[in-house]
């Protein structure tokens, strides 16, 4: 990877050259912990669980299309630039979502356009981040920006509380979401603005980012692919636990702003304080060890949940296995692919992850009210055992391969 890219130059940086790279990733984030609360909008509005799944859905094409097509849009002005223009969308959509006063037409638009938008924002961020470090260094950064981002994902709902508490509508949250994407787009351009200075002088190649056909074709046969597997398996236990959390809180009596308390805390300070220890670790036992845990939360969901102490400790447990699991993939994504396709790789890690986000949650919502919320965390459960089996898989067959290499010396 050239050390010199259309966002960046340097290999191995200073945090604060970041910095407003990972304030702007949460500022960009607090719009899709928003979502979380589109479960009560509509609810409010006289829709249901099924409603909301649908709603959340619907995010899902547009979301694969902006995927597919932003490795071509990067190539053309740059990654900063691009994830700007996403912010724009993300503010309209947050917009049409609290402004809107049934489930119609203009609910499903701004769901098209939010999947657009935090499409092209959590593929391209990470590629910048990519293009900027080099392999070494890329757990460390990834780590930091993916904890910035779940720090904002876990403001949205919390925002969404407060607005509650404070007597005012849920639509608050929606308009502050909004308003946040904003301010997070100024930081990021002048980011990109101080970047492109430093671009000129370095010079340099600017890598392909693109997907096509002969790319995907080398990523799905490395073993990047099963990182690209395992991320989309985690979106949809991550996806569906969060966007019904409100539904399952309402049926065990309990306050579902506990839930992204114990979970975004637990994944936070995990991804924070961990940062450097993480990339000193074997990826393949911490990916194992940390997919156990997702398994064992979803567990309690199921058989121990029945008090504030519990639904912390569920989600607590949740939120560090999937806080420090997310960054470790996403970094074997990069560097197991093909040196030429770890952007693409990215983009394909980042498709992956959305068909998950979005896809599942209409799967959840018409489960919860068809079946009943016991049996969506059943598939939830099922989906999270595959996850570590994947993880373990691999760790077996790397021993195996040891252990046969060592008989033909």
């Amino acid at each position: 990877m050239s050390s010199s890219s259309r966002d960046g130059t340097a290999s191995a940086i200073p945090d604060y050259r970041l910095g407003r790279i990972y304030l702007a990733s949460y500022l960009y984030a607090i719009s899709y912990g928003a979502t979380f609360l589109l479960s009560l909008l509509i609810a409010s509005r006289g829709g249901n669980d099924a409603d909301a799944g649908t709603v959340i859905s619907a995010a899902t094409v547009s979301s694969i299309v902006a995927i597919v097509l932003s490795g071509h849009v990067i190539d053309r002005i740059g990654a900063a630039r691009s994830v700007a223009a996403a912010g724009a969308l993300l503010c309209l959509a947050c917009i049409g979502f609290a402004a809107t006063a049934d489930i119609g037409v203009v609910m499903l638009a701004s769901a098209l356009m939010f999947g657009i938008g935090w499409g092209i924002f959590y593929t391209l961020v990470p590629l910048i981040v990519a293009m900027t470090v080099e392999p070494a260094h890329r757990i460390r950064y990834f780590t930091l920006l993916t904890g910035s981002t779940m720090s904002g994902i876990g403001s949205g709902p919390l925002i969404g509380r407060a607005c509650i508490g404070f007597g005012l509508p849920i639509e608050s949250a929606f308009y502050i979401a909004a308003a946040t994407v904003g301010f997070g787009t100024l930081l990021l351009l002048s980011w990109d603005a101080q970047a492109h200075s430093r671009r000129l002088a370095a010079g340099g190649s600017v890598p392909v980012c693109k997907i096509s056909v002969n790319a995907t074709l080398r990523v799905l046969r490395s073993r990047a692919a099963f990182s690209i597997a395992m991320v989309g398996l985690g979106a949809c236990i991550f996806g569906g636990l969060s966007s019904f959390q409100t539904s399952y809180a309402a049926q065990r009596q309990l306050d579902y702003s506990l839930f992204f308390v114990g979970f975004m805390s637990a994944a936070i300070l995990s991804r924070l304080s961990m940062a450097g220890v993480v990339g000193k670790r074997d990826p393949l036992v911490s990916a194992s060890v940390l997919t156990g845990m997702i398994a064992l939360s979803i567990l309690l969901f199921l058989t121990v949940v029945d008090s504030p102490a519990t639904y912390l400790l569920a989600a607590a447990v949740l939120g560090g296995g999937y806080g420090l699991t997310y960054p470790i993939i996403n970094v074997l994504a990069a560097n197991e692919a093909p040196p030429q396709d770890a952007p693409q790789s990215l983009l394909l890690f980042s498709l992956s992850y959305f068909i998950g986000i979005f896809g599942f949650p209409m799967i959840a919502g018409r489960t919860i009210v068809t079946l009943g919320i016991g049996t969506m965390l059943l598939a939830t459960l099922a989906i999270a055992v595959a996850n570590w089996a994947i993880a373990v898989g691999r760790l077996i067959d790397r021993k195996r391969r040891k252990v046969a290499a060592m008989a033909q010396v």
